[in-house]
């Protein structure tokens, strides 16, 4: 393993003494950030990037009629026919595009994002561990090397792929992979790659050699290519490529990887066919494509999202075919619509269920190309991915993992802010980042999880819930609401009673239950939302932490062995049915990592800001030109030889450090 520092700004440079400065208002920590009375900050608060767009679209009217506001739900003690297979609390995960993997996960092996490992161990104290794919369209153009200029760890080459994100081929060394090493050496993160696919006559499996001898036992498995039955709309295979070409050149890798001594383990490794909707998966099956590979499959895998925005994105918001993102929002504010996406596998997992493979959505999110401005950044997408994501469960897949972007996509769980702000501004946490922690929760730590769709409250749309049992015993509920309606009139109160027991009895309804919320004002809503009185604040204001006091409710269940539990509007509830299951209720103590190295060590001066107010922000005429980047005037040889404090305080791991700043 390689030594590494943690570090939380991305800007690395030498220390100089200048003649320039930068002075602007440093945000305290925790606080939001605001604009002053003669404007002049607004443009700092947003950058126009999309994973910062202000964009807040109206709520839908409250349905018409109304969902039932009261009703009663029996509930089984022992486990019910129609329960999903074992379910692992590392269901929910996230794939992260292979090219901005500096900005999120790291700068190279060194220097680690303090943020992300704080994001994942939430995670991890949750669900016991994180599963995260590194890959997307761009690891199908990706090149591992010796090395490259200036030691850098990727770099984008100068060429024309025909990527649909138009980004250029990566150029990449090992020590992506020792990053992704060091991460899991401080929190349980497994990882997929991805082999390259888009030239099987000159096949790239560096990182099937490295990988396997770096990761261990840390590697899931390789994904073969990415969206194959995309490729020929892309321009990458000719027009009659099929289920049957993909299924061959799945062969092709495989044999050349068992060829490869520098291999050691190909059974069990790879992943497939990774279909995003253009092909049904029958289609693979129907070519034989898992008795065929079978030895060497990790697990069978699928990439879908059920919109896109690829039109506005690619051709403008008055490209023909652009979807209004006000028209279509209320589309992902029912049950039906994770129902919709689910149904088309369900004969898929079946199938991967009777050949003993585990069946993942290696990608997926809102829409692609990045989501919509005000739907994949709101409320409404974490009520959303929820339920979608316990659909998937509930329909037999065994992780699904949610799509991870640059500056430029809507639906991002976690963005960093852009590299030139780093210094001075946190993360921003996507509203669907909450709805991972509430799986992780949902399912805990034993891997034996059991989930059933209740077709609660007479199968209403807007109020669905789950059942949730670990092992032989009912231990969770999972309770929607997604009418969004200010007035708490379209708050319902569901009523349930377990077995038959008296209360406080086995097999009976408890004397009493706890209730964490997932809540925000509105389903349009970007900021205020909070998981169990916790929350990560607005745009550019986290650390990976969640902040404030964790609420967790006390429900005293009725004498006639039935229980209420109320869910706002909108809203989702979740239930904890057992002393058992409320064990790892509270995180209080959940793992944070400290910065170990200085790294920004210019443009940091701070002024009062009611000085500066009063200033005329010059020196008569000697005054120095304001800019945000170090200055051009000669500095005397000293200054210029002084040794990079980052590379100074940064010391090896597990040999003390100076700490710089505990985030």
């Amino acid at each position: 393993m390689r030594p590494f520092c943690l570090y939380y700004a991305f800007s690395f440079l030498p220390v100089a003494w200048s003649s320039s400065v930068t002075v602007y208002y440093q945000r305290p920590f925790g606080a939001t950030t605001t604009a002053s009375a003669s404007g002049s900050a607004a443009a700092a608060s947003y950058t126009g990037a999309a994973a910062y767009d202000p964009t807040v679209l109206i709520p839908p009217m409250p349905p018409n009629p109304a969902p039932p506001t009261t009703f009663f739900q029996q509930l089984s003690s022992a486990p019910v026919p129609g329960l999903s297979i074992p379910q692992a609390g590392y269901f929910f995960g996230f794939s992260v595009e292979f090219s901005v993997i500096l900005q999120v996960l790291g700068a190279n092996s060194t220097r680690l994002a303090v943020p992300f490992l704080n994001l994942m161990s939430n995670i991890q104290a949750r669900g016991g561990s994180v599963r995260v794919r590194v890959g997307g369209n761009t690891q199908d153009t990706a090149t591992l090397v010796s090395s490259l200029a200036d030691h850098k760890m990727m770099e984008k080459e100068a060429q024309d792929t025909n990527n649909p994100t138009h980004t250029p081929a990566l150029l990449y060394t090992d020590d992506v992979l020792y990053m992704l090493a060091n991460i899991s050496a401080l929190v349980n993160v497994e990882w997929y790659l991805g082999i390259p696919l888009n030239d099987t006559a000159n096949l790239r499996l560096g990182i099937a050699e490295a990988g396997e001898a770096i990761l261990g036992d840390k590697l899931i498995g390789f994904q073969v290519g990415n969206e194959p039955d995309q490729y020929t709309l892309h321009l990458h295979r000719p027009a009659s490529y099929g289920p049957a070409n993909y299924s061959s050149d799945f062969g092709i890798v495989d044999a050349a990887l068992r060829a490869d001594s520098k291999v050691a383990t190909v059974d069990g490794k790879l992943l497939g066919p990774s279909l995003s909707g253009q092909w049904q998966p029958q289609e693979m099956w129907d070519v034989n494509f898992i008795p065929d590979h079978k030895q060497s499959l990790a697990a069978l895998s699928m990439s879908f999202y059920p919109n896109n925005n690829c039109a506005a994105v690619f051709g403008g918001p008055n490209a023909t075919g652009a979807v209004v993102p006000q028209q279509i929002f209320a589309s992902y504010l029912n049950h039906a619509a994770g129902q919709a996406i689910a149904a088309n596998y369900i004969s898929s997992t079946l199938l991967a269920q009777t050949s003993n493979l585990p069946f993942v959505m290696m990608e997926t999110n809102s829409a692609s190309c990045g989501g919509f401005p005000g739907v994949s950044n709101s409320f409404g997408s974490a009520l959303w991915a929820l339920d979608y994501g316990l659909q998937l469960a509930y329909s037999n897949f065994t992780t699904a993992l949610l799509h991870v972007g640059g500056q430029g996509v809507y639906y991002n769980p976690f963005t960093p802010p852009p590299t030139n702000q780093s210094t001075f501004r946190d993360w921003t946490i996507g509203p669907i980042y909450y709805s991972v922690l509430a799986v992780a929760e949902a399912f805990g730590t034993s891997n034996q999880s059991r989930i059933i769709d209740l077709a609660m409250n007479g199968n209403n749309t807007f109020t669905p819930g789950y059942a949730i049992y670990d092992g032989a015993v009912l231990a969770r509920l999972a309770l929607f609401n997604y009418v969004s309606d200010s007035t708490g009139a379209s708050a319902y109160t569901a009523t349930f009673a377990i077995g038959g027991g008296a209360t406080g009895q086995p097999n009976g309804t408890p004397a009493q239950v706890k209730v964490k919320y997932l809540l925000a004002p509105s389903v349009s809503s970007k900021d205020n939302i909070t998981w169990a009185g916790q929350t990560f604040g607005s745009a550019f204001e986290s650390d990976g932490r969640l902040t404030g006091t964790e609420q967790i409710q006390t429900v005293t269940c009725k004498s006639d062995n039935t229980c209420d539990i109320k869910v706002p509007s909108p809203g989702f509830a979740l239930v904890f049915l057992t002393d058992t299951s409320t064990d790892a209720e509270t995180y209080a103590d959940v793992k944070t990592f400290p910065t170990t190295a200085l790294t920004k060590t210019i443009n940091t001066l701070t002024i009062d800001p009611s000085v500066l107010a009063t200033s005329n922000g010059q020196a008569g005429a000697n005054f120095i030109p304001a800019r945000t980047s170090n200055g051009k005037k000669k500095t005397s040889a000293a200054a210029r030889f002084l040794p990079n404090l980052a590379f100074v305080l940064c010391i090896s791991f597990g040999v003390a450090s100076v700490l710089w700043r505990t985030v």
